[in-house]
């Protein structure tokens, strides 16, 4: 689930309804239902999480797949709850013994979505693609309503404002050269 969330920007509660039947390997895609503004969207996979996917749902379920089962459960029945989601991580994190500086709060569940915001609009720069171009679309596979509530995901960071950076210096005229 957590590679569900960090990997399509999910969010906690989009990914604790996710039905096995909501999951089209023909066309590595994820039916995300009645979500956030009773919204409905369909998300691609990309290969490495389509694979994933798979096996776990190989794993998980076998051959019996009802396509109303929760694709992540404990009893088979029932979805998880988001709040026991945010609780895991909340646990896990001292296990991965990230370096968090002084002053500085922990990442929390929903962070995994700001980062794959962030880290999609990271691509976006390196690819040489025009991000203004492209925040609707982010905010479509979001589930957003308008770019606005996009940005709100989008913080400025080092890795961001280094690459906005050449991208001025590469268009901007140099100095001297006049």
């Amino acid at each position: 689930m957590f590679a569900l969330l960090h990997g399509l920007g999910l969010r906690a509660g989009e990914a604790v309804r996710l039905k096995l039947g909501d999951v089209d390997f023909a066309q590595d895609t994820l039916f995300i239902c009645e979500t956030k503004f009773s919204k409905s969207r369909i998300v691609p996979l990309g290969p490495k999480l389509a694979e994933r996917l798979r096996r776990y749902i190989e794993q998980r379920y076998g051959e019996k797949r009802e396509p109303q089962a929760p694709l992540f459960s404990f009893t088979k029945r029932g979805c998880i709850h988001p709040g026991t989601i945010s609780q895991t991580f909340h646990k896990l994190l001292p296990k991965l013994k990230l370096p968090i500086p002084p002053g500085v709060f922990p990442p929390r569940l929903h962070d995994l979505r700001r980062s794959f915001a962030v880290a999609t609009l990271l691509r976006w720069y390196r690819e040489g693609i025009d991000p203004k171009s492209r925040l609707m679309h982010l905010a479509t596979f979001l589930g957003h309503v308008n770019v606005e509530s996009t940005a709100v995901y989008l913080p400025i960071t080092e890795d961001l404002l280094r690459e906005a950076d050449q991208r001025f210096r590469a268009a901007a005229p140099q100095a001297g050269t006049q």
